[in-house]
């Protein structure tokens, strides 16, 4: 097993944050120690070894583990059917751990898609499927809202963004459809044990700071890499003090880190959030005092400021007040990275008696119907629309270039989405920066990346 490296990140451009500090180094036992003590466990073991029917698991292991819910969307569940028609399949195992959500090209944008959806819609129709889903929102915002997921499952999803979950105390994980297929036959996925990445959070977050901001600043010290097929398990008073809104934020982007996992510690705020969807003897995942971590990095959330991630990395992070005047043609306010509540009452807090700036593009997305219809009725909607935002319906939309905002050759847009990479969202030529809602509205009204601060 390899050494914990305990790390505080210090204040700076953002640019240096992985090659500045000290590293403090502690050399740690094997999971049996000398004297024949086991050590103990972090949440995503313990999660993995309930499922697995074991008492414990170590890193790197290979378990065959009981799934509570799969999921699969409208462009991978018709790949899903196929591999569970190919693998014999006549009727899934559990009705009630599959959902399908169609996010990604709903409504129906031409008829390739209607095609993918209407497959979808038989498949659960056949299987009395009572979780099936179309046009209601984005799976990993609805999920959640509807009940579906809650502390200590495991999740996999036809989905890189299925870590989203994460945010609950679950072990949430993307996998490949034919995986899905597999769990709808046998209710079981195979996956080898990650070792885990303990992310500290300290301190007070700043004025216009949200969540999208801390796991950038995280993602722009790690890599995209830096934590592959690794659990990065958040804590820390900062992360205590986020909402579930921004607790989503955060277990969404882990795995633009390369992250097979993303887990945020249960508490008061996530039991209130689940409520009265918790089932009796449902069970609550808990990292030991002495659980083994590859490493430990510690943040001093205080120092964030407001970031974008620059085209074509989520890494590549700059502050915002660093980065010189750079127009934008179109702005993206949504995604299931930052399509809740939260994330449209700050956006409408910024433009609010404002208007967007003239030859620049306002789309805003909210996540789920029931995010829309909340912010229709506290008027979030109207703010943002008398600005001169077009409001569309729940959907993924431009996130992936799918539509509702695809870009010509040329193009800049700023985003709250959680991707950036070339031809992400149309053109190969386009580009797209990454923010969070109050840095992408204060964009919107200058037509340019600008702090909150700049149109305050």
């Amino acid at each position: 097993m390899g050494e914990s490296r305990d790390t505080e990140v210090p204040a700076g451009p953002v640019e240096c944050l992985a090659s500045a500090g000290e590293d403090a180094t502690r050399n740690m036992t094997a999971s049996i120690g000398e004297e024949g003590y086991e050590m103990g466990m972090t949440i995503g073991e313990k999660i993995l070894a309930m499922h697995a029917g074991r008492e414990s698991v170590t890193p790197g292991e290979f378990v065959l583990a009981r799934v509570d819910l799969s999921l699969a969307n409208d462009i991978t569940a018709p790949v899903a059917i196929r591999a569970f028609q190919e693998a014999g399949g006549t009727r899934v195992r559990d009705p009630n751990r599959i959902a399908l959500v169609m996010d990604h090209f709903t409504p129906n944008k031409d008829i390739a898609s209607a095609e993918q959806v209407r497959v979808s819609r038989m498949f659960a129709m056949e299987q009395g499927l009572p979780f099936y889903f179309e046009s209601e929102g984005i799976a990993h915002a609805l999920l959640p809202e509807m009940g579906l997921v809650f502390p200590g499952q495991l999740v996999i999803g036809a989905d890189s963004h299925t870590c989203t979950y994460g945010a609950l105390g679950a072990f949430a994980t993307g996998v490949g459809s034919s995986d899905v297929a597999g769990a709808w036959i046998t209710g079981k996925v195979w996956l080898r044990v990650p070792e885990s990445i303990k992310v500290v959070c300290e301190g007070q977050i700043g004025r216009w700071v949200t969540a999208k901001d801390l796991i950038l600043w995280v993602i722009a010290d790690l890599g995209t890499a830096g934590a592959s097929y690794r659990v990065m398990e958040f804590c820390g008073d900062a992360v205590r003090s986020l909402s579930m809104d921004g607790r989503f934020t955060l277990a969404n982007m882990a795995v633009e880190a390369g992250a097979k996992a993303g887990i945020v510690e249960v508490d008061d705020v996530t039991l209130s959030f689940s409520g009265e969807a918790l089932p009796e003897g449902f069970s609550i995942a808990a990292s030991d005092p002495d659980a083994r971590y590859e490493e430990v990095r510690r943040y001093d959330v205080s120092r964030v400021e407001p970031l974008v991630a620059l085209p074509p990395s989520p890494a590549n992070v700059r502050r915002v007040q660093d980065i010189d005047a750079i127009p934008v043609d179109q702005v993206v306010i949504g995604s299931c990275t930052n399509g809740r509540l939260e994330d449209l009452r700050l956006a409408a807090q910024v433009l609010r008696g404002r208007k967007v700036f003239p030859g620049t593009r306002l789309i805003v997305i909210p996540a789920t119907r029931r995010v829309y219809l909340e912010a229709l009725r506290l008027g979030i909607l109207h703010d943002l629309a008398e600005a001169g935002a077009v409001v569309c319906p729940p959907s993924c939309g431009p996130c992936l270039g799918g539509h509702l905002g695809v870009l010509a050759s040329g193009e800049r847009c700023l985003s709250t989405t959680n991707r950036n990479f070339v031809g992400r969202m149309g053109h190969p030529s386009s580009e797209v920066y990454l923010s969070g809602p109050a840095v992408a509205a204060a964009s919107a009204v200058a037509g340019r990346i600008v702090h909150p601060d700049d149109v305050a």
